[in-house]
């Protein structure tokens, strides 16, 4: 967004002119229109309160503004005047997360508590230091079915199929003839529990999607989705988004297989096969991106990761 625009549309919200401020950035086509643009048009329509209209624009811009404290406090404020407060108090306790202790987001998180009733609402996180933020915030995961023939967990509790970025993800489960090709091109041998994972339900957003390292809560990780066994969607292990395109683009080590997304530019998690062989059981660590990017280990195995994995907040 050029400066002069920037510049009349805060002058139009100190102004309480909200209708110019939809006015302008509405004249703009839809395709020009930038993240900042669109977060200013979400704004002023929820200062008209026309929050249908504020959440269909903060959707439309959900992956730039997932990391931004702003964007769910936005995107929660429309929830809340909608009526809609789990899904609210949701946006808000991520924003709290975020940027800590900003008193509106906190006085948000409050009134819903009262809405809620004391027995439904769990208490806004006010902790300031990061590790104990992350201890009071981490929901512990609901119980999840690991009694599957095959040792994979149960689909319908630990897979999110209705987050609206899950298509990319999720393919057919692969044949055995597919998992020897991909691992072929790979030139590693996937862990068992993962390729059964993957028949189960082959990629996808899982429900729970924060890992806290024991004893390392202050470097505790995000994934936005697990990639699957295939060629056929963009986002899996041989697509063309997946392990070997991120790390010939982002520099990532070549020490065994990019396995899940995190959000905007914190990194990847990876199997390492670095302490083993090819065909052996890999660790799972995280790589920060860069050149080259900070190693953390996470777990001794892709079973005990997805095991570890609990509710953001």
């Amino acid at each position: 967004m050029n400066e002069e625009l920037r510049e009349r549309l805060e002058t139009y919200h100190e102004e309480d002119d909200y209708e110019s401020i939809v006015e302008a950035v509405l004249e703009i086509p839809e395709e020009e229109r930038d993240y900042e643009m669109v977060s200013h048009l979400g704004r002023a329509l929820n200062n008209l309160e026309r929050y249908e209209e504020a959440l269909e624009q903060f959707h439309a811009v959900r992956e730039e503004g997932k990391d931004d404290p702003l964007w769910h406090y936005r995107t929660g404020l429309a929830l809340y005047y909608l009526g809609r407060y789990d899904e609210a108090q949701r946006e808000f306790t991520i924003a709290d997360f975020l940027e800590p202790g900003d008193e509106d987001t906190l006085e948000f998180l409050q009134w819903i508590r009262e809405k809620k009733g004391p027995e439904r609402a769990p208490e806004p996180v006010l902790a300031s230091d990061s590790a104990a933020r992350l201890e009071e915030a981490v929901v512990p995961a609901e119980p999840t079915a690991w009694g599957e023939p095959d040792g994979g967990p149960n689909a319908a509790g630990f897979w999110d199929d209705l987050h609206p970025d899950a298509e990319r993800y999720v393919m057919e489960p692969p044949s055995d003839e597919r998992v020897a090709s991909v691992e072929e091109a790979l030139v590693f041998k996937l862990p068992a529990a993962y390729v059964s994972l993957m028949k189960t339900h082959n990629g996808g957003i899982p429900r729970n999607r924060l890992f806290v390292p024991e004893g390392a809560e202050d470097q505790a990780v995000v994934i936005s989705a697990i990639l699957g066994i295939g060629r056929e969607k963009d986002h899996s292990l041989c697509g063309s988004l997946g392990s070997r395109f991120l790390m010939e683009r982002e520099g990532y080590p070549e020490f065994g297989v990019i396995i899940a997304e995190c959000p905007g530019d914190s990194g990847v998690v990876m199997l390492d096969y670095r302490e083993s062989d090819n065909d052996g059981e890999p660790e799972v660590v995280h790589v920060a991106k860069g050149r080259p990017g900070k190693i953390t280990r996470l777990a001794p195995d892709f079973d005990s990761f997805i095991q570890g994995l609990v509710r953001q907040p």
